[in-house]
């Protein structure tokens, strides 16, 4: 039987991936600098209760915070590249997981950077329009509630286990450098604990998480260029898979005249 022909239009794409564009690797390139751009940017004049509403109402809170979240919903894509670049073999599975456990961290960790952007802006604009006091005690809220502590806490737990269960399955794997994963692992896991540190610390951590993203990336972006095609067919119908930039690409076989 003679082989079917296989027109371009035919590509199926999974999600987040281009044909030529590693979108994955581009994702943690971009969190990369705004994983720095966070804390470098942020003010911190929220530390004394007299530079308080100055700090919430100047739009470097806007921008500082936006590029915090940003850097965080960048994750995801970049982890789903990780998890096709190790496809199956040893490593598999926890690259799944990973793959998981950050899809949920970083939609918890988004949940509260909702109100500590917006609502903490506001409060801060109101002081300044009115003249009246920071209400500490409603900031407090908005920050320290219960279940705002546990959406927020949890979710960079969360993050901090798909980072490491990430690193374990490049070492594992074999696929990648085996120490690929390891610095954006220790960046996320002392994402929590770094809240408590001082502004200048903060910035490094930052500078930390940046090159653990920007090391992944580089080295996501070199599977992908090493990636090829393969093709097969079989009764009149083929199929190829190809990493491009840490996602894979289908494309089916349809008749063409």
């Amino acid at each position: 039987m003679p082989p079917v022909a296989t027109s371009p239009s035919s590509i199926r794409r999974t999600p987040g991936v281009r044909r030529g564009r590693p979108v994955g690797p581009s994702a943690l390139a971009v969190a990369a600098a705004l994983f720095l751009v966070f804390p470098a940017t942020r003010p911190w004049g929220d530390a004394t209760a007299s530079r308080t509403a100055e700090a919430f109402a100047s739009p470097a809170w806007l921008i500082s915070h936006l590029s915090g979240a940003l850097a965080f919903a960048l994750l995801l894509p970049g982890i789903l590249a990780l998890r096709q670049a190790i496809p199956a073999g040893p490593g598999a599975g926890l690259a799944r997981a990973a793959s998981g456990a950050t899809g949920f961290g970083v939609s918890l960790v988004l949940l509260y950077f909702g109100a500590e952007t917006f609502a903490l802006h506001e409060i801060g604009r109101h002081a300044l329009r009115t003249g009246e006091p920071v209400l500490e005690d409603l900031v407090g809220d908005i920050r320290m509630g219960p279940v705002q502590v546990a959406v927020f806490g949890g979710g960079l737990l969360v993050l901090a286990v798909g980072a490491v269960l990430a690193a374990v399955s490049v070492w594992r794997s074999r696929r990648l450098p085996r120490w690929s994963a390891v610095p954006l692992a220790v960046g996320l896991v002392l994402y929590l604990p770094q809240f408590f540190a001082a502004p200048p610390v903060r910035v490094l951590h930052g500078g930390l998480v940046a090159v653990g993203c920007l090391l992944l990336a580089v080295v996501l972006w070199r599977a992908a260029g090493s990636s090829s095609w393969s093709t097969g067919t079989s009764t009149g119908q083929g199929s190829a898979e190809g990493a491009v930039g840490g996602g894979t690409v289908e494309r089916v076989s349809r008749p063409t005249v």
